[in-house]
């Protein structure tokens, strides 16, 4: 029995035999800034997955009577170019769940004769993941795969004949021809050499003539990997002729430890460098144009959505912005609200003024000027404990007074929802469908509507 203390930038784990309940709790180690480790056991010993001299994390051994680091041993040595996610133990085999590149893997490995192989994948542009495995004795596991073009689908993958059995796939109404549909991966180069990946979806056919209206989401921060999933919803805008991108900025974690810590703290600048440059890299290869570029962000992708508006309005036609964290400096400077202290290892320190001086630079509330923006959907929740509903209101208002141009700048706070927005099934719905008729009148895509200039 495990039990975990998990920080942001550091875990400590204790252990107990399960045949002996009443005892007592062993730290495996103890907790140490910046060591972040899980546990594993397999045949009395523990496999520690720990990121000590090993940014992306390694496989170490251990003894259960004493796990301390001087008696660890490598199993799975640091690969810069891996990152390990989570091991995954059964009798004979272990699977690991590895990212390289931006791309999620399952690699194989025969514990007897600890060859291995990964799980072999039909598309160059996916979202995989282990399932629930909770039979220990069994040569066959269940993992989930999908695409921007494939629903969410579950396979029965044969560890040793390397065999894999569709056992079901989401169905979605309407005759739904994923051969009608083209998904792919490209790398726009930002400004500083940095290659960043960017999922693309859209209709066969479609010309890349720069004509063509696009959406384009992010996130970027804390680490958090997205990944090019299948959405039934965004039929709507791929029949109407968009494209819909998802560019992996810094500050995620979709190629591993480093390209989190590029784009956190003092580094911050480079989240929102990346995505314009993204955009660029996508109206430049004609894919779109600026006006008819719709950007999407939620909670700190609405920061990032916030600050990007404010460096380059003339680069998009809309912006939709859910939650927004676009006050951030009163945000930080209020000890008092639920999550400022802990976010300090994310964002800085405000009370120190290196920090403070940093921060001030891309606070989207605080960069507010007159100038012309594009047309913005701002969307608040009056419940959210994490992004309170007044920074959607303020932004708002400090931009309806400033803005020079035409564009409107829409508030819609939902009355009854949290940080999540609306949590029943249909209220979910309906309020994507409101989303995605603001983005499809900003796209021109509705009766009567085109898309306009500034």
């Amino acid at each position: 029995v495990f039990l975990g203390s998990y920080a942001k930038t550091s875990r400590e784990l204790r252990f107990l035999p399960a045949d002996n309940p009443t005892g007592e709790f062993r730290v495996v180690v103890p907790r140490s800034d910046g060591h972040e480790y899980d546990v594993d056991h397999y045949k009395g010993q523990f496999f520690i997955t720990t990121n000590r001299a090993a940014k992306n994390f390694k496989v170490v051994t251990a003894p259960m009577n004493d796990p301390s680091e001087k008696n660890w041993n490598t199993f799975i040595a640091h690969n810069p170019a891996i990152k390990i996610d989570g091991l995954s133990f059964f009798r004979n085999h272990l699977v690991v769940s590895e990212r390289e590149r931006g791309l999620n893997y399952l690699r194989v490995i025969d514990m007897p004769s600890k060859t291995s192989h990964r799980v072999a994948t039909d598309e160059p542009d996916y979202a995989m993941s282990m399932g629930t495995n909770l039979e220990f004795d069994t040569t066959a596991i269940r993992y989930g795969y999908q695409s921007m073009v494939t629903p969410s689908s579950v396979y029965e993958y044969d560890l040793n004949t390397k065999e894999r059995r569709l056992l079901k796939r989401q169905d979605v109404l309407g005759g739904y021809d994923p051969s009608a549909y083209e998904a792919k991966r490209v790398w726009a180069t930002a400004r500083d050499g940095t290659l960043v990946p960017v999922s693309l979806v859209h209709k066969k056919g479609i010309k890349l003539d720069g004509r063509a209206p696009m959406l384009l989401y992010a996130y970027g921060s804390y680490g958090a990997s997205m990944a090019p999933t299948f959405s039934s919803s965004r039929l709507s805008l791929l029949d109407r002729g968009a494209i819909y991108g998802i560019a992996y900025i810094r500050g995620g974690g979709e190629l591993g430890e480093e390209w989190r810590e590029q784009g956190r703290m003092m580094q911050k600048m480079n989240t929102f460098n990346d995505f314009i440059d993204c955009a660029e890299y996508l109206v430049k290869n004609r894919y779109t144009a600026s006006d008819r570029l719709v950007i999407q962000g939620g909670s700190a992708g609405g920061l990032l959505m916030g600050t990007v508006a404010n460096m380059r309005p003339d680069l998009f036609k809309a912006v939709v912005a859910q939650v927004p964290f676009v006050d951030v400096m009163n945000t930080m400077l209020d000890a008092t609200l639920p999550l400022t202290t802990s976010e300090y290892i994310e964002w800085g320190n405000p009370n120190e003024k290196a920090a403070f001086d940093y921060m001030m630079t891309y606070s989207p509330y605080d960069n507010v000027k007159a100038q012309s923006y594009p047309a913005m959907l701002l969307q608040a929740s009056l419940n959210d404990s994490q992004v309170p509903y007044w920074e959607a209101a303020k932004f708002a208002a400090k931009l309806r007074r400033l803005a020079t141009g035409p564009s409107p700048i829409l508030l819609k706070t939902n009355m009854g929802a949290g940080h999540g927005g609306a949590s029943g099934r249909y209220d979910a719905l309906r309020e994507t469908a409101f989303i995605y008729s603001f983005i499809l009148w900003q796209m021109g895509q509705l009766p009567g509507s085109q898309p306009a200039g500034r």
